[in-house]
């Protein structure tokens, strides 16, 4: 018998008695979508599971509506906070915990240091100790004879002095994540989905005032509603041929290959999404792992592979426009096929274009690197490696 020690990661050994069901659930639910409630449905009738299952339904995680079982918002919210706990247990100490902008005042936290007072801040602003200090400096230097009293106190605008606080401001998200078939690969959209939750919780939890909305996008576009995100799964690939040029009606797109990344489409929808929204500053997330390979042009749908310059090119006019309306995009590239990385170059031109920032990340980073950009408006091009 051979034996292999390693560090001990102060993590001990589940046993089987020791296993969570719930995050198991979690997990499968996760990994394969509606197919995971479908086979829920067959575990029902096998005696070994019904037990987890009425444990489940107990918890008030799940329950069965019309024959079908269905994610309870309960269960949904367990999920978002979870997959947060895993962000924050991974990011490093000293981010930002709120959007605070480069100005002073506002109704934020108070900061080191004084201000003079000036007509429209808040009286509940003011450092009376400053403004008495500044009185008594003030009449003392008026005062000729140094024995002489300095009452009544007469303070005057130019005494006032109020507290520093930071400046706080709302945000509006949109979160475009790719469906197209090739984030099925290396647990891609999984943690896209993990990323999504995690930043719906943070949002919950820090900031009541900020909106997100989700987008995903393959060979069309359409806006996901939060309690559908874990049941999410890419498209599959129904299309093999070597090279593809098609071009399908807007009215006729369940006849189309569902697989493609339609970014141009995504775009335009985070668009509308935006212009309801009311927050101060405006962000759109892109997750992806390739070029567009579709785009909408007039009423037709665009379907071209290898990835053309015409769906190229309508994607970044799109992205173009959208900046000019003062809406910051980041770009979050997964890069774990390193065999191909020429896609990256579309990547940088869009950051280019948009003065907006890119990540080059692994799939198991996405997370971090999404919530660090949320929380602190990083505007720099970052590699994690």
């Amino acid at each position: 018998m051979r034996h292999r020690y390693f560090e001990f990661n102060g993590k001990l050994f589940r046993f089987q008695d020791d296993l969570d069901i719930t995050e198991d659930f979690f997990d499968f639910v996760l990994a394969h979508g509606d197919d995971a409630l479908r086979a829920a449905q067959m575990m029902e009738q096998d005696p070994d599971h019904s037990e987890m299952l009425a444990s489940l339904i107990e918890q008030g995680l799940l329950e069965k509506v019309k024959g079908r079982f269905r994610l309870t918002p309960r269960a949904v919210s367990a999920m978002q906070r979870r997959a947060l706990m895993e962000v924050f247990s991974r990011m490093k100490r000293g981010t930002r915990e709120g959007h605070v902008s480069p100005d002073h005042g506002g109704p934020g936290e108070r900061i080191e240091g004084n201000r003079p007072f000036e007509f429209g801040d808040p009286a509940s602003e003011l450092d009376l100790l400053a403004t008495l200090r500044n009185t008594l400096a003030r009449q003392a230097r008026s005062v000729s004879d140094p024995t002489g009293s300095l009452l009544p106190l007469r303070i005057g605008n130019r005494d006032l002095e109020r507290y520093e606080t930071e400046s706080r401001t709302s945000c509006s998200t949109v979160v475009l994540i790719d469906q197209s078939g090739s984030m099925g690969r290396f647990g891609r959209f999984m943690q896209a989905k993990k990323c999504a939750m995690s930043l719906i919780a943070l949002i919950r939890q820090k900031f009541p005032f900020d909106t997100v909305d989700l987008v995903g996008f393959a060979s069309v576009a359409e806006q996901i509603e939060e309690s559908r995100l874990p049941l999410l799964m890419p498209k599959p690939v129904t299309i093999y041929d070597p090279v593809i040029r098609m071009r399908v009606p807007l009215n006729k797109t369940e006849q189309a290959p569902p697989h493609f990344t339609n970014l141009h489409m995504g775009l335009l929808q985070a668009r509308r999404i935006l212009q309801r929204r009311s927050g101060d500053n405006k962000m759109i997330f892109i997750i992806t792992d390739g070029q567009p390979t579709a785009h909408v042009k007039g009423d037709y749908l665009y379907l071209l592979y290898p990835p053309s310059e015409e769906s190229h090119y309508t994607t970044l006019q799109e992205a173009f426009l959208i900046a000019r309306q003062d809406v910051r995009i980041c770009t979050f590239a997964l890069t774990d096929d390193y065999w191909d990385m020429d896609w990256l170059g579309f990547v940088n031109e869009l950051g280019r274009l948009t003065r907006g920032v890119t990540f080059q990340c692994a799939s198991g980073d996405l997370s971090s690197c999404v919530m660090e950009s949320y929380l602190s408006g990083r505007r720099k091009r970052t590699f994690i490696s």
